[in-house]
């Protein structure tokens, strides 16, 4: 069984689908758990529903886009918990569109929300890991940032960004003790995906589901959970000889699609 017991985390978009399983799962492995996200109502309601005992979770208001304000909730976090050990890059938004559909609003947009909050929440977070003597920064990139998937130009930039940044990294802060890794996900079941077929297929959500779903050769889409306990695992210290890596969680999307 791996462990986080005293581990300082912070999580992006925590507030619900990936990140608010990644939030109770390592609340439960014993990090004291840190939420950020723009989602005060869920954000609050995720912190309220994992805290137990002691091992009390805390969420901050925060648009990650903006520089100023992940400076001054990393302050609060280590002002309140003394230390960080682990950050979860995982906010991040989609979109559908090709290179002629896309527009420069939209290209803006992704490149804020899926881009630069990584560069501003691991600027801040390094600067306090290396007073530490190190610690794990995990980045959600997705299976976008290898391969192609038709109608997703912006959002495949934006996760093919979050990969390099991630090797980036990962080399220049080998020698601080500071890991960064990335994971790449297929197409997982969390509230987009709900909101998504609502807003699309209203007439059709069950036959739609499911043929997304067979996108995956696995035949299923996956579970927030699945990739949560990836993350977890990645900063235990049991995977402390794991660094610069990618890790595709995609019941086979990548290796085993012949279409």
């Amino acid at each position: 069984m791996i462990s986080l017991k005293n581990r300082v985390a912070i999580i992006t978009g925590g507030a619900k689908g990936i990140g608010e399983a990644i939030s109770k799962i390592f609340n439960e492995l014993g990090a004291s758990v840190h939420v950020l996200d723009v989602d005060e109502t869920n954000g609050l309601n995720v912190v309220k529903r994992i805290s137990k005992g002691d091992n009390e979770a805390f969420f901050y208001l925060c648009d990650v886009s903006d520089y100023q304000s992940v400076g001054r909730v990393f302050e609060s976090v280590v002002k309140k918990s003394g230390r960080l050990d682990i950050l979860v890059n995982n906010a991040g938004i989609a979109h559908i569109g090709t290179a002629e559909s896309t527009t420069p609003e939209d290209m803006d947009k992704l490149y804020a929300i899926n881009v630069r909050s990584v560069y501003n929440c691991s600027h801040f977070a390094i600067k306090q890991m290396k007073k530490n003597g190190g610690g794990s920064i995990v980045n959600l990139s997705s299976v976008a940032a290898v391969t192609g998937i038709a109608d997703r130009f912006a959002y495949s930039m934006s996760k093919g960004a979050v990969l390099t940044m991630t090797y980036s990294i990962a080399k220049d802060f080998v020698k601080d003790k500071i890991r960064c890794n990335a994971v790449g996900p297929a197409r997982i079941h969390t509230p987009f995906v709900d909101g998504f077929l609502e807003k699309y297929y209203p007439a059709n959500k069950e036959e739609m589901f499911d043929k997304l779903s067979k996108t995956q050769p696995i035949g299923r889409m996956g579970e927030p959970k699945e990739v949560a306990q990836l993350i977890a695992y990645l900063c235990s210290d049991e995977a402390s000889f794991i660094t610069g890596c990618f890790y595709p969680i995609d019941g086979g999307f990548i290796t085993l699609n012949t279409d």
